[in-house]
């Protein structure tokens, strides 16, 4: 009997040592966990600042974009209303080649009327 008490006291003992390891192994994980919602905490709240941002930002981009569209808007409007000059590289209107060429026809027929006159 003396026998059995001491196994088990030996076995009650492996038991309070173990259960002294799950706890500290527990309030180990307990301080994990704080500090993991404690991160997450601040993660959704830097996430909460970055949508705000981010909804700022796009906010910010359709006005000027509305702006550019106006801008355009008002533009061709003014280039609509002013005269139209040929430019230095632009190709002469098919009007322009016309009244050309039919003034080189008269020069051509001037000066074969006074070769023959002549």
């Amino acid at each position: 009997m003396l026998n059995e008490l001491e196994t088990l006291s030996q076995n009650i003992g492996r038991l309070v040592a173990i259960n002294e390891r799950h706890l500290q192994a527990r309030h180990a994980l307990e301080e994990q966990l704080a500090q993991l919602r404690a991160e997450n905490e601040v993660a959704r709240a830097e996430l909460a600042l970055l949508r705000e941002e981010r909804n700022t930002l796009q906010a910010e981009r359709d006005a000027l974009s509305a702006k550019i569209d106006d801008a355009q808007v008002r533009l061709n409007a003014i280039l609509e209303k002013l005269p139209r000059a040929k430019g230095q590289y632009e190709p002469d209107s098919q009007l322009d080649l016309l009244a050309s060429s039919q003034q080189e026809d008269e020069e051509h027929g001037e000066s074969n009327r006074h070769g023959e006159n002549a």
